[in-house]
């Protein structure tokens, strides 16, 4: 019990102090020259990258069953799928989590928002709310969800240290946030070196805000699920 109090204390008291951001003579062009513990943060994705987002292909590449079976879904949930875009794991997850859980479908473009409440309408889904977030406040409740999602977004996220600052308060207690990103320490996956994030990086970063790592999972073909947690305080 001790040894767990030191362990939140420790990890508070680093929330309470936030790293500067920085910027540098050289960076990558695919980089928004700002950098947070070491790191450049990449460009996002527009709303031009729709059909990327719906490739046939991802089924294969990201495997989105398996990400969904590492969520370890009872029912009931709330989970916030940040950088939602258009839909692909929102509406793979309203059903698993149905009528009395909910998904918050949360992105900053209002390309996206408008795309995500068509899918909505079309297919009739009740159990997804949108919500148009800032670069730097997801806008989500306090104390009310029990899983955050980000796919491929974490990296390209302009202010960090602000919006895992606000989801920490978002999530319940023993709540999980949960990173699906490219891996870093694979030189083999095809993806650009600036869209990639190693597990180090995810718990440096993580442990500033006072989220601690559960586990990694690496049941997916070029992607760490890492999955981190709110204390149960």
């Amino acid at each position: 019990m001790r040894r767990f109090a030191g362990v939140l204390a420790v990890l508070l008291c680093a929330a309470q102090q936030q790293p500067p951001y920085e910027t540098r003579e050289k960076h990558d062009p695919n980089g928004i020259n700002k950098w947070y513990l070491g790191r450049e943060i990449a460009h996002f994705m527009g709303p031009g990258g729709i059909p990327w987002l719906d490739r046939p292909e991802r089924e294969d590449e990201e495997q989105p069953t398996k990400v969904i079976d590492a969520l370890e879904l009872k029912g009931g949930e709330v989970i916030a799928d940040l950088g939602a875009g258009s839909g692909y794991f929102t509406f793979r997850l309203a059903p698993k989590v149905g009528e009395k859980g909910k998904i918050l479908a949360v992105d900053i473009q209002d390309e996206m928002i408008a795309e995500l409440q068509k899918r909505i309408a079309k297919n009739k889904v009740t159990n997804v709310e949108t919500i148009r977030c800032t670069e730097s406040d997801p806008k989500l409740p306090e104390a009310a969800v029990d899983i955050v999602l980000m796919v491929d977004v974490y990296h390209e996220i302009a202010f960090p240290y602000e919006v895992m600052s606000a989801i920490r308060k978002a999530l319940k207690p023993g709540g999980r946030m949960v990173f699906i990103e490219y891996r870093k320490e694979d030189p083999k996956v095809p993806i650009k070196e600036i869209h990639k994030m190693s597990i180090e990086q995810l718990k440096k970063e993580m442990a500033v805000v006072g989220l601690e790592h559960v586990k990694t999972v690496d049941t997916l073909p070029r992607q760490h699920i890492a999955i981190f947690g709110r204390p149960k305080e």
